[in-house]
């Protein structure tokens, strides 16, 4: 199990760095080839989902008592704010493909729904393994 929470530990500082570059992104700061127009609800929410993975991290790498549920929250919080992003994306209305999605920001979301939802499942596991 303490592999299990060091590894989801570091993964999620991962995701920390993955949300910021995007939160960047989308406040209009061009990286290198990612560059996406400026949605200031997006940086809201990649920002937040962020802290909370920064808090789940922090607690699984430094093993603090309450571990597990930081990584269990901050991948329910993030996982929340991924699929709010993905409903946004979908429901952005505009008529041209210049309001269409890029295939990056589609790959992001969907990647990002998979990894927070493996995530998850491992500390619902360990959560029910531990009592």
């Amino acid at each position: 199990m303490d592999v299990l929470r060091r590894l989801l530990g570091r993964l999620s500082v991962l995701y920390v760095l993955v949300f910021l570059t995007f939160a960047l992104a989308h406040a209009g700061v061009a990286i290198g080839p990612i560059r996406e127009p400026v949605i200031v609800p997006a940086v809201i929410v990649e920002t937040l989902c962020a802290a909370a993975l920064a808090v789940g991290a922090y607690g699984a790498l430094a093993g603090r008592a309450w571990a597990w549920d930081g990584l269990l929250y901050g991948h329910a919080a993030a996982l929340g704010g991924v699929l709010l992003g993905i409903a946004a994306t979908t429901l952005r209305g505009g008529g041209g493909d210049a309001d269409a999605p890029s295939a990056l920001l589609l790959t992001y979301h969907a990647t990002m729904a998979v990894v927070l939802t493996a995530g998850l499942v491992g500390a619902f596991y360990v959560s029910r393994a531990r009592t």
